[in-house]
């Protein structure tokens, strides 16, 4: 909790300290606290990938991908991702350990070379697997990596929800800021628009195909990611969803990424 204090305190700072902004970072602190705590206590989970690469002219190529899933105590949780196919790409698996207060460590397993290559920290605004999505995209969003503002209530696709800014912390990042929206019934995360660092909009991230699981876990089916200065698009659809498997912490150490089958 002190590291989320200090989240809101820069928050506070940032915005000159008018009553306004310190009610809005507040608010917005309190609704990322409930979105996270909603989600805890999955321990880990499993699932199918199907990740949908579209350029501007609408030809698209797919890669089937093994999902797998660490929740974090102390730290943020670790994810594991193993293509499949096609060929190309088959064997290769990228790890990544959220961190809450510094910067991620994440690798990327090539089978081809039989090499772990680690993921610069400056590196992580670039793009994952040439999909739209990046690096930073991928990795666990933890509520001490960004500052907020609660912004306005709209309604979107017929849903109440928050709108809610998200600053990053980190000055390494992609993005200037993304504009959050999540449902108030649930604290589903339904769209989020990103902002690169010149303050243009960037991306749109859409959640579409909520699912919940074990009473209590809700899961989008997919995601769809839309470049707005490329006019690209990948869309990730998620099936087989499992959670509190065999998977144990040691499944996601990078000693085990030349193991991955």
């Amino acid at each position: 909790m002190k590291i989320v204090t200090v989240t809101l305190f820069a928050a506070i700072a940032s915005s000159m300290f008018t009553p306004w902004a310190f009610a809005s970072a507040e608010k917005g602190l309190e609704i990322a606290i409930e979105a996270d705590s909603r989600d805890k206590g999955f321990g880990n989970s499993t699932s199918q990938m199907t990740m949908i690469l579209m350029d501007k002219y609408g030809q698209s190529t797919e890669r089937a991908i093994r999902n797998r899933t660490f929740e974090g105590d102390n730290e943020g949780d670790k994810s594991l991702v193993i293509f499949d196919s096609p060929g190309d790409v088959r064997g290769t698996a990228f790890l990544s350990h959220t961190k809450k207060a510094e910067p991620d460590d994440q690798w990327l397993y090539l089978p081809a070379l039989k090499r772990v290559k680690r993921i610069a920290s400056s590196n992580k605004a670039g793009p994952f697997m040439g999909s739209e999505f990046s690096y930073e995209d991928i990795a666990s969003q933890e509520i001490e990596k960004y500052s907020y503002n609660y912004l306005r209530d709209e309604t979107l696709n017929g849903l109440d929800c928050f709108v809610v800014e998200y600053d990053p912390v980190d000055p390494k990042s992609g993005y200037k800021r993304q504009i959050v929206w999540m449902d108030k019934a649930e604290y589903r995360v339904h769209k989020i628009d990103f902002y690169d660092r010149k303050d243009t909009l960037l991306k749109t991230l859409t959640y579409e195909d909520y699912n919940q699981y074990m009473n209590k876990f809700w899961r989008s089916n997919r995601l769809v990611m839309i470049n707005h200065l490329t006019g690209k698009k990948t869309e990730l659809v998620f099936a087989d969803w499992e959670f509190q498997t065999e998977l144990t912490e040691q499944d996601f150490e990078k000693s085990a990424l030349k193991r991955m089958r």
